[in-house]
């Protein structure tokens, strides 16, 4: 399987609602980073602190969270998906749309890390009743 096939698995197991096949290709080393302005900012190792830190806290947070991909790149060593996410905030209930890139990194054909490039602000601004819409 290749670099790009996994990381493929890994949106189709997003799209499925399937948590335990979005974790599966990060081993106990793995870095995953969520960027600084993001609600759940932070660099997490391994596969529990992910699925505590950032999709725990997205199912609790959100209604119809999701990620929708729209290109996915191989460039070997590194893939990189880049789409959109959306979802409704529970508590205040307005939705946002916002653009996001995912940078994957390999060694031996294992996933080292995870990097989140997002635009963070139509997020926060769903999350806040003052923010203008």
């Amino acid at each position: 399987m290749s670099n790009s096939d996994i990381i493929a698995a890994h949106y189709a197991a997003s799209d499925r609602g399937d948590l335990a096949g979005m974790l599966a290709p990060l081993g106990p080393e793995t870095t995953w980073t969520e960027a600084a302005g993001f609600p759940y900012a932070g660099t997490y190792t391994g596969p529990e602190e992910v699925r505590d830190n950032v999709f725990g806290a997205i199912a609790k947070d959100w209604d119809g969270y999701g990620f929708a991909l729209g290109d996915l790149l191989d460039a070997g060593d590194t893939v990189i998906g880049i789409g959109t996410y959306q979802g409704k905030h529970r508590e205040t209930g307005r939705s946002f749309t916002a653009r996001v890139a995912h940078v994957w990194k390999f060694d031996g054909g294992e996933v080292t890390s995870f990097e989140q490039i997002v635009d963070s602000v139509p997020v926060v601004n769903a999350m806040n009743d003052s923010a203008e819409q």
